[in-house]
């Protein structure tokens, strides 16, 4: 997909002559084709080189597991170069800034069930205008991808706000998360700064991989796919450090005692902070001890005589 660099001749009258015209984009004159790949970003930017030196635009791009061809169509399977992955991605750089072109990828993490088309399109819409076209809002294309990008750093934001540390036997810190949107990649340069001291284990139950840092570097983790978990807080009690029930008592007070409740508003508190993230948040489980208001607060002096 990388776009030849303007040529210059020389002038008369001064040493550089005008911008040659670029080379028009090429024209996807074959039979529209659905394409498969294995699922993975350098795979889908691989199908995108593919596309153009095809000349086939895609009727569907879809993962190999769960592709749908048609009744007579049969699907171009496009196996992952990396190479052709990078080389793409470079070129991407050549008609967007790198703010546009990292768009592509955080849409590609919204899982959405039209992001590779969405994605195409984007980029072909790009590569013939030759210029950003980021701000051209009046497109439906453009607008999808801005709303979609949004939702993901929406979802990354509650993500760093919402995970909650469990402590193993082995000093290993636990969390359990299960997010609308693949977030764990935006997330790990946050975890990995705020928590360097410590190794932790964070786990998306929805996906079934995990971000692992011990201690040097954080590193992507996968799991087995049949095996059974636990169920929420996702850590069995018997490889808990033996203190972590008393953090979580000492959480909850602290959640209780900063509560205020003659301002409490529920519509409020369930937008900011959605009940689906509540299974896994320490302050939202069933209380073991009862709240009790804090008894070291002097009370008022009593009246001079």
């Amino acid at each position: 997909m990388s776009v030849p660099t303007p040529l210059r001749r020389p002038d008369a009258h001064a040493g550089v002559g005008p911008v040659a015209p670029r080379p028009p984009a090429p024209t996807l004159h074959h039979p529209p084709a659905d394409y498969t790949y294995d699922g993975s970003f350098e795979g889908l930017l691989t199908v995108l080189f593919r596309v153009y030196e095809r000349r086939s635009a895609p009727n569907s791009i879809q993962p190999e597991g769960a592709a749908q061809g048609g009744l007579f169509a049969q699907a171009v399977a496009i196996d992952t170069d990396e190479t052709l992955a990078t080389r793409t991605w470079d070129g991407l750089l050549r008609f967007m800034p790198d703010a546009a072109r990292a768009r592509l990828y955080h849409v590609f993490l919204s899982e959405d069930p039209e992001r590779e088309l969405l994605i195409f399109r984007y980029a072909d819409m790009a590569l013939r205008a030759g210029r950003d076209i980021s701000e051209n809002y009046a497109d439906p294309t453009v607008r999808r991808m801005q709303r979609l990008a949004q939702q993901l750093f929406r979802e990354k934001h509650r993500m760093e706000a919402f995970v909650r540390f469990e402590k193993a036997q082995d000093g290993l810190f636990h969390a359990t998360i299960e997010p609308d949107f693949d977030v764990l990649p935006l997330i790990a340069g946050h975890f990995t700064r705020r928590y360097a001291d410590q190794r932790w284990l964070i786990f998306d139950k929805k996906r079934r991989y995990g971000l692992y840092y011990d201690l040097r570097q954080t590193t992507i983790v996968e799991f087995e796919t049949g095996r059974a978990t636990p169920r929420p807080g996702e850590v069995a009690a018997t490889v808990l450090d033996e203190r972590e029930p008393l953090f979580k008592i000492l959480w909850q007070a602290y959640f209780d005692h900063v509560n205020i409740p003659e301002r409490k508003n529920i519509k409020l508190h369930q937008r900011q902070m959605p009940r689906r993230y509540w299974k896994y948040l320490s302050e939202k489980q069933p209380r073991e001890r009862r709240f009790e208001p804090i008894k070291n607060k002097r009370g008022p002096e009593p009246p001079s005589l």
